[in-house]
C-alpha cells in the first residue's frame, strides 16, 4: 500500500487545489477529507478541502491559458494528448492499483479503467485532425456558405468514485482537442487518484511549457461544487453522479443558459428470450452484475427470462455466483471486491429487505462479510413481478430476476423504469433481435444483442435518455458537445441579393 502511495506522493495530508502546470495551492486552515481504503475502512492519506478563494485562482488560471491555448493548432494540441496517453501507458501498472486500492474494482478493473484513458486518448489524436463542419450551397450567386466549430472555454467536469479516472479523461482528452481547458472536481471518496493524474498532466504539460489546462479542485459540495455550476464563465458543465444530482446540476447550468452533459443513473435489465445460448447468458450476467460490486451505471440489475428457460438461467447463474471469490481487490485471485463504504453496505441490505417484502425470494448471497472492510455476497432475488424495489437503482450487486410469457411484454417491463442507459438481449431468432433494436424495442441509449450491459467501447457514444441524463461523452460525435458551431457567409460578387428573393430598394 505505502508503496502505491509513495509512488505518487500521497502520503500524509495533500493540497486539494492545482493550476494545471504543478503549482499546487495551500488552502489555510483547511479541513481536510480521508481518503479511505474500502478493503479495511481505514485512511490511507487526506487532502485539504478547497475554498472559494483556491477555487478562483484556479478559475481566472484556466480562463487565461483557454486565450492561448485556442489559438495553438488542433493537432498541435491533439500532441500534447498523443504524449498524455503515452504517459499513461507509463503509468498503466501503478494506476492501476491505486484504482483498486482507493475504489476498490478488482486490479484487472482497474488496468481496464486505465486502458478506458490510453484509448480516449488515442482516439482523441485522430479526432484533432477530424474537427470537420459542412460546406452548403447557397442560393445566392457568388456566396459561400459553410460551418466551422469554435472551442467553447473552460469545461468543468464532475466525476463519481466508481470511474475515478476513466471518465474525467473521456471529457479531458477530447476537450483539450476541442481548444478547451478544464476544472475537475473529483468525487470526495476518491481524490488520490484525481491528485495522481493531475501530476502526470503536470509533467506532460511542463514538457511543452504549457499551463492551466488540466486544472483540479477537491471540495464540498456547497462550498465549490455549487460555484462551479453557477459559474458563468464555464459554458458546460459534465456530469456524472446519481439522478439527484444531475437534476439540480442540469437546472441549475440551464437557468444560466449554459450547456450540460449529464450521466447518471442507470437500471439496466437483459432480456433472455427463448432461443438464448445460455452459457453466454450466464457469464455476460454475471460479469454485469457482480463486476465492480454491481457499483457500475451499467451494471445489470434486471433479468427477464423467457418462462420456458428462466429456470435453467437460474440454476446455471447460482452455481456461477457460488465460484465469486470476494476479497483483497490487489489479489490475482480475487473476482470481486468491497463495496465503496458503509452507507453503500446498508443501502444494500435495506433494497435486499425491501425485495423479500415485496415478494421476493433470495436465491443466493446477500449477506455481509463479517471483518473488516465494506464486503458483501453478490445477491439473486428472484421477484415475482417488477415491483417498486425493481424500479429504484441500489448501487450494489443485487441481481433481480423475472419470468416473462410475451417478448413484447419483457421489452415493457425493461421501458417502464425511469432510467434509459444501457440494455441488452441473448437471443437467436434474428426477428426477436431487431425488433429489440427496432424504434418499437429498447429506449435506453445502449442496446446490446448477445454481449451484457456493462463494458462499452469508447469509439462509440456513451449515454442514456430518460433520467440517465441524454447526455452523450467518449466516441462517435459527441465532441460537437465541447465546442460550439459557427455558420459563415462569404459574398464574393460585387452585388448584395437577399435571401428568399427578398428586394430592398
Amino acid at each position: 500500500m505505502q508503496e502505491i502511495l509513495g509512488h505518487y506522493g500521497l502520503e500524509g495530508t495533500h493540497a486539494g487545489a492545482c493550476v494545471g502546470g504543478d503549482r499546487w495551492l495551500d488552502t489555510p486552515d483547511a479541513s481536510s477529507i480521508a481518503s479511505s481504503n474500502p478493503s479495511t475502512g481505514k485512511p490511507l492519506a487526506h487532502v485539504q478541502m478547497v475554498h472559494k478563494e483556491q477555487y478562483e485562482t484556479v478559475i481566472q488560471a484556466a480562463h487565461s491559458a483557454f486565450l492561448s491555448w485556442r489559438m495553438i493548432p488542433a493537432p498541435k494540441r491533439g500532441e500534447l494528448i498523443r504524449e498524455l496517453g503515452n504517459a499513461l501507458r507509463e503509468e498503466k501498472e501503478h494506476l492501476g492499483k491505486l484504482v483498486s486500492l482507493e475504489m476498490g474494482k478488482i486490479y484487472q478493473e482497474g488496468l481496464g479503467e486505465v486502458q478506458e484513458m490510453i484509448d480516449i486518448c488515442d482516439f482523441a489524436v485522430g479526432l484533432s485532425r477530424q474537427l470537420y463542419g459542412l460546406t452548403m450551397h447557397s442560393e445566392r450567386p457568388k456566396h459561400r456558405m459553410y460551418e466551422q466549430w469554435h472551442p467553447l472555454g473552460v469545461v468543468g467536469i464532475i466525476s463519481a468514485f466508481n470511474f475515478p479516472v476513466a471518465v474525467w479523461a473521456w471529457n479531458a482528452a477530447i476537450a483539450a482537442v476541442c481548444g478547451n481547458t478544464m476544472i475537475w472536481k473529483p468525487s470526495p471518496k476518491t481524490p488520490l487518484t484525481a491528485i495522481a493524474i493531475q501530476k502526470i498532466c503536470d509533467r506532460v504539460c511542463e514538457k511543452h511549457g504549457l499551463k492551466g489546462i488540466f486544472n483540479l479542485v477537491i471540495g464540498a459540495d456547497q462550498e465549490v461544487g455549487e460555484t462551479l455550476i453557477h459559474d458563468h464563465r464555464v459554458p458546460l458543465i459534465s456530469a456524472t453522479g446519481s439522478v439527484r444530482m444531475g437534476r439540480h446540476v442540469g437546472q441549475v447550468v440551464a437557468g444560466r443558459l449554459g450547456r450540460s452533459i449529464l450521466e447518471l443513473g442507470g437500471n439496466n435489465a437483459i432480456i433472455v428470450e427463448k432461443t438464448a445460448r445460455l452459457d453466454l447468458a450466464t457469464r455476460a450476467i454475471l460479469f454485469g452484475a457482480v463486476g465492480t460490486a454491481g457499483q457500475r451505471c451499467t451494471s445489470t440489475r434486471r433479468i427477464f427470462a423467457d418462462e420456458s428457460v428462466v429456470d435453467a438461467l437460474l440454476e446455471s447463474l447460482v452455481k456461477a455466483y457460488a465460484t465469486v471469490r470476494i476479497g483483497d481487490p490487489l489479489s490475482s485471485d480475487t473476482l470481486m471486491g468491497p463495496l465503496i463504504d458503509e452507507q453503500a453496505v446498508t443501502q444494500m441490505m435495506d433494497a435486499i429487505e425491501a425485495a423479500k417484502a415485496q415478494g421476493g425470494e433470495v436465491l443466493c448471497g446477500g449477506t455481509r462479510v463479517e471483518g473488516e472492510g465494506h464486503f458483501v455476497t453478490p445477491c439473486i432475488i428472484r421477484m415475482p413481478a417488477q415491483t417498486e424495489i425493481v424500479r429504484d437503482e441500489t448501487f450494489a450487486p443485487i441481481l433481480y430476476v423475472m419470468s416473462y410469457s410475451s417478448l413484447e411484454q419483457a421489452i415493457t417491463w425493461q421501458n417502464e423504469v425511469p432510467q434509459g442507459l444501457s440494455s441488452a438481449m441473448f437471443t437467436s431468432d434474428m426477428y426477436a433481435a431487431e425488433g429489440f433494436l427496432s424504434h418499437q424495442g429498447s429506449d435506453c441509449g445502449i442496446a446490446n444483442i448477445n454481449i451484457g450491459t456493462s463494458g462499452a467501447e469508447i469509439g462509440g457514444a456513451f449515454g442514456g435518455e430518460k433520467e440517465t441524463g441524454g447526455g452523450r461523452e467518449a466516441g462517435s460525435d459527441a465532441w460537437k458537445a465541447y465546442m460550439r458551431r459557427q455558420t459563415n457567409t462569404i459574398n464574393w460578387s460585387l452585388e448584395l441579393p437577399l435571401a428568399q428573393g427578398i428586394h430592398f430598394d
